[in-house]
Order: C-alpha cells, then sequence, then structure tokens
C-alpha cells in the first residue's frame, strides 16, 4: 500500500562547505504532510546546517529545496507566510509579557491564530501576563513552539526543543508536538534524545558526516539490525549454577553467542522466548533459581551506533 499524502518538503543533493571543511555532502530526503520527520545526528554531522539551509537562513553551495511546491529564490516571502520556525529562546523579549511576545510575532504575519488559543495549546494562559525573564526553562521553550504556531503555518521547524530541560518539561514539549501531527500539521525536528526520536517520529532521517544514512520508520530502522535480542540472567546461588545453564544454552539451535560473567549470563537468540522456555525448562528441573532475567530489545540507540559506528550522547 503506497503512502498518498503530498510531499510538502523535498531536499536534492544539499551540499555546504565552509572553507575545506563539508558540513553537508549531498543530503537530499522528502517529506510527507502531516509527518513529525526528525533529524538526528551527532554534533558536527551537519543537520543544523542542513536545517538552516531549509529555512532559509543559509544559501547552498549546491543542491535544490521546495517547500510547499516553492523555491526560496522565486518565493521568500510566501515561503515565511506558511513556515514556523522556532527562535532560540535567547531571541524571546525578556522584559515583554508571555502575551506580548505572541502579540509582536503575530504582526509580522498576514495570517494568526488567535493569541488565546496559542496560549492554551502550550499550556500558558495561566502566565500570560509573566514577563518572559521570570519564565522556567520549560515555559520559555513552550513559548518558542508558540511563536512558531503564530501565523498558523503548513510546515513547522523545533530545533532541539527540549535540550537542557528536565523529564517533566520534556513531556510536555512532547504533548505539543504529538498535538501539532493529530491537527495535521508537518513537523520537522531535531533532537540529541532517542527516545523522543523514537516516540514522536513518524520518520527518522540520521545523519554522518554531512550525508543521509538512514531513512525509515522507527520500527523498520530497528527492524533492519540483526533479529537476535539479548537475554541477561542472573543466578541466585553464584558462578556455578551460571556455567551450568551457559553450558546448555550453548547447544541451542536458536542461540548465536553466550556470555558469562561470574553469575550473570547473557544470551544472544534469534528466538528468545523459545530460548527462554528450554532455559527454564532446565533451571527447574535441576532446581536452579534465577534471581533475574530481562530481553533486551534493541533501540533506535543501536541503529544509530550500526549506521554511524559511533556512541550516542545526550
Amino acid at each position: 500500500m503506497t503512502d498518498e499524502r503530498k510531499v510538502v518538503l523535498e531536499v536534492q543533493g544539499l551540499r555546504k562547505s565552509f572553507g575545506t571543511v563539508k558540513a553537508v555532502d549531498g543530503i537530499g530526503f522528502k517529506v510527507l504532510g502531516g509527518e513529525v520527520f526528525t533529524i538526528i545526528g551527532t554534533n558536527g554531522a551537519g543537520k543544523t546546517t542542513t536545517l538552516e539551509m531549509i529555512e532559509g537562513l543559509q544559501m547552498p553551495d549546491e543542491g535544490d529545496i521546495t517547500i510547499l511546491g516553492l523555491k526560496w529564490d522565486r518565493s521568500r516571502s510566501a515561503i515565511k507566510m506558511r513556515i514556523g520556525v522556532q527562535p532560540q529562546t535567547s531571541a524571546l523579549f525578556d522584559l515583554l509579557t508571555v502575551e506580548e511576545n505572541l502579540e509582536t510575532f503575530a504582526s509580522f504575519y498576514d495570517r494568526q491564530q488567535k493569541i488565546d488559543d496559542i496560549l492554551s495549546y502550550i499550556n500558558l494562559t495561566d502566565h500570560r501576563n509573566k514577563r518572559v525573564k521570570v519564565l522556567s526553562g520549560g515555559q520559555k521553550q513552550r513559548l518558542a513552539i508558540g511563536l512558531a504556531m503564530i501565523n498558523d503555518p503548513d510546515l513547522i521547524f523545533l530545533d532541539e526543543p527540549t535540550t537542557g530541560l528536565d523529564p517533566q518539561a520534556r513531556r510536555n514539549i512532547w504533548d505539543i508536538v504529538l498535538k501539532l501531527r493529530a491537527q495535521g500539521k508537518t513537523t520537522i525536528l531535531t533532537t540529541h534524545y532517542m527516545e523522543e526520536a523514537d516516540k514522536l517520529s513518524d520518520r527518522v532521517c540520521i545523519v554522518d558526516q554531512g550525508r543521509v544514512v538512514a531513512l525509515d520508520t522507527p520500527k523498520a530502522l530497528i527492524g533492519q539490525l540483526t533479529r537476535e535480542r539479548e537475554i541477561h540472567l542472573t543466578f541466585t546461588d553464584g558462578d556455578d549454577p551460571a556455567a551450568e545453564a551457559e553450558a546448555v544454552t550453548l547447544h541451542h539451535a536458536a542461540v548465536t553467542r553466550v556470555k558469562r560473567d561470574g553469575d550473570h549470563l547473557i544470551v544472544w537468540s534469534v528466538k528468545p522466548e523459545e530460548t527462554l522456555y528450554k532455559l527454564f525448562a532446565f533451571t527447574s528441573e535441576h532446581g536452579i533459581q534465577v534471581e533475574q532475567v530481562s530481553i533486551r530489545e534493541m533501540s533506535l540507540e543501536d541503529v544509530f551506533i550500526a549506521f554511524t559506528g559511533k556512541e550516542w550522547r545526550d
């Protein structure tokens, strides 16, 4: 079944160098209407430069950008009216109130949403008369997103909107992104948090050394990795029971490898449930007690490491 949603952003062969450094080296992708499209990569991977070129803040050395069927060189004013860009919190007017900031940004556009609606959307109605300088970090970030929404844009850019926030403030931002998707808005997101990319994204684009190295849904990307799963077991009575279980486990057809460290056993299996069933049959028959057991599922972090060869750091 094909996805018939409209392409709202198409990037082809983007390149950008700063001196001898190739920041972006042939990046290309398409974004569909209504999806949350997330770009992830380490610092220096090229994602910020890519985003700035798409937003019209930098000119590419080569390549083509089409936003809502329009080009920056011919329709700059029209594009600005139809996209929303989250400003850095340092760009907010500290001495103005939340409401005054929204009113100021609204004056830049031909089309505006109602201030009351935005305040409700970003959960700042009770803070509308507070000056920005007294807001918490999470409240400032929600206001920045509200400013990106003020012109009722068709395409919204959120650049690392939850960086530096505590877990609750981060989840408040997640709720806003999910509401935007429910409304049919298209969101381009960058993030340093793998869990965030996994939970929010329809598709994830992994960028490394200025190139797209992987692009698909989180589930599909994870599915491209090995079908092995890690089974972790800790044995109550120490090393000997773990060694016995290790010897038996090595004979299971679904098991690809086994590693033991004292009373802790790690088993890699392509059929983890079947392997566990056989393991528990053995331990029950021999009176061996298992203290802890868990199956580690693959994650987007595993995908990132597999495609880039680099450890991820939040």
